[in-house]
């Protein structure tokens, strides 16, 4: 018996490193094979660019590279509002309103869930708030309060600074997507861990923060960040109240210069933005579906 199985343990060996041997070519084929494909694609864009009928006139209205600086750093002498100065309105509009939607989401979806009969007209009311600004497009949201709230001539919140009527809009409209997304995650929990939690002893709102909502977070996260990727695009639309944004300042620049060259350069800071938020949630993705099939 010994010698049989050292028989197939040196018939094995061979199969490994022919195993091994293969994928290692196969890996090295895969990546010549995206090599080369990126080089085509790219090539072929380059080739449209530099070889339509009417490139010259596209590259020198939109790849104006004096006329980029000029819209990033501006010139008040001409009214230009600086890009660089208007990209910080987005990110600081993005990083409180991603607070508050997180805040207010979470109380959406808590109340949701709540078999509380005292909260009973809270719960009325957060899911009509919740189909209501799903059924709303979020620059009709913008619009609304951006136009509404000074209207009423309310001591303190008629006459705030156009961007942040745009960040309470943007928090309405993305709280109510975040709360089903949370309240997505928070039924994916098994039902016996709630059981098990509340034969513990545990009340309702010791199992929700100690067992349900660890868990549900873990769920959540993708596609909160992927939502989280849709704020940060979508404070451009607070440009139509008025205030000076990166995209406000890139259409300035426009109509100024007769020149679209800023619109690109707005272009590449949403992309610097948005781009590094998209690899870490694929990231994110990918590591809980590996570690979900491990456990399977």
């Amino acid at each position: 018996m010994p010698l049989d199985s050292d028989a197939d343990l040196s018939g094995e060996v061979p199969k490994l490193f022919g195993s091994r041997r293969s994928q290692f070519f196969a890996g090295r084929r895969g990546t010549v094979a995206s090599t080369i494909s990126v080089i085509v694609v790219m090539a072929a864009i380059v080739l449209v660019v530099y070889r339509a009928p009417g490139a010259a006139e596209f590259r020198s209205y939109f790849f104006n590279f004096h006329k980029m600086w000029i819209s990033w750093a501006g010139d008040p002498a001409k009214g230009i509002s600086a890009i660089g100065r208007a990209l910080f309105t987005n990110i600081w509009m993005f990083m409180i309103g991603e607070v508050l939607i997180l805040v207010l989401g979470l109380s959406l979806a808590w109340i949701r869930i709540s078999q509380s009969p005292v909260l009973l007209p809270f719960r009325i009311l957060a899911t009509v708030f919740t189909d209501v600004m799903r059924g709303l497009p979020t620059l009709l949201v913008i619009f609304i309060v951006g136009y509404g709230l000074p209207a009423l001539e309310l001591p303190l919140v008629s006459h705030l600074p156009l961007a942040v009527y745009g960040v309470i809009a943007l928090t309405l409209n993305y709280s109510a997507y975040v709360s089903e997304v949370i309240r997505a995650g928070i039924f994916s929990v098994p039902n016996g861990q709630l059981l098990a939690a509340r034969s513990l002893g545990l009340t309702h709102r010791s199992t929700m923060r100690r067992v349900i909502l660890p868990q549900a977070v873990r769920t959540v996260i993708p596609p909160l960040l992927n939502d989280f990727i849709s704020l940060q695009k979508d404070t451009a639309l607070v440009s139509t109240l008025g205030a000076i944004e990166i995209f406000q300042a890139a259409s300035i620049s426009q109509s100024t210069l007769f020149n679209g060259s800023g619109l690109v350069v707005a272009s590449i800071f949403f992309l610097a933005l948005t781009v590094p938020m998209t690899r870490f949630t694929d990231y994110l993705m990918a590591r809980d579906r590996t570690r979900r099939l491990a456990n399977a």
